[in-house]
């Protein structure tokens, strides 16, 4: 403070990986430990399983804000209702942290996986970042960790990697699928099935790996012709490329 004027705290976006403690990176963990405020997304009833990767970094003092999903699974996110309530929950979310930071506190906001890969934190850096200073703490994302599983290389020489949303329409899956030399395929709990029918139409399917809660206690990974019929959120398909040269593998890349 000078002049009677509070210097604002900083907003760190802290990645902690998949869910693996140990997968956490010495930044995340000194990150987490320094700032006086530590906030994260949870389900009501939870602490969210980023704050539970993250449980060995929180010491003693430090003021924990869990923000709590107003809808989950409840709705589907096309419904109005949906986008109402969550883009309300954002705002409000954001405001609360922004307390904080005016009041001179720092704020880590945790995210499982890394912050800018299809993270939470990206609804807090989209409100905050032009308001006060905010910083990115890079993660291991699940992609990589599930691509560690793998018999062979997840991409090898000029092997182009494409991360394909599982929410896309079945006509897109399948255009992106066949454009691909090593894909992996996101989001897919109730999108199982589509993605299942838009790898089969790509002809990947005996190439392709399921992997479920990557480098969690409960994981699983086997060929994609042996996945379950239902996934859970944290779940994807992994295709490896076949590591061809001159950009033609997958028969996508242009010459």
């Amino acid at each position: 403070m000078s002049g009677g004027t509070v210097t604002p705290g900083r907003l760190y976006g802290v990645g902690v990986g998949p869910g693996d403690p140990e997968l956490m990176t010495l930044k995340a963990v000194r990150t987490i430990g320094a700032c006086p405020v530590v906030a994260y997304f949870c389900k009501r009833g939870t602490k969210g399983h980023a704050r539970r990767i993250a449980d060995h970094a929180i010491v003693d003092g430090q003021v924990e804000l869990p923000m709590v999903y107003p809808v989950t699974v409840e709705l589907p996110p096309d419904h109005p209702d949906y986008g109402r309530q969550i883009e309300a929950f954002f705002d409000e979310s954001a405001e609360r942290i922004a307390g904080h930071l005016a009041a001179g506190r720092s704020v880590a906001a945790l995210n499982e996986g890394d912050p800018f890969f299809y993270g939470s934190f990206m609804h807090l850096f989209l409100r905050l970042s032009t308001r006060f200073p905010t910083e990115v703490v890079p993660g291991v994302t699940s992609m990589v960790c599930s691509a560690s599983l793998l018999p062979r290389p997840l991409m090898l020489r000029d092997d182009v990697l494409s991360v394909i949303p599982g929410t896309l329409d079945e006509e897109a899956l399948v255009r992106a699928l066949t454009a691909a030399d090593a894909c992996v395929v996101m989001k897919l709990g109730q999108n199982l099935p589509k993605v299942r029918r838009a790898i089969a139409a790509a002809g990947l399917a005996e190439r392709a790996w399921y992997v479920e809660r990557a480098s969690m206690e409960e994981q699983r990974f086997m060929p994609f012709l042996e996945a379950p019929d239902s996934a859970p959120y944290f779940s994807q398909i992994v295709i490896p490329g076949d590591g061809h040269r001159g950009g033609k593998a997958g028969g996508g890349a242009a010459e």
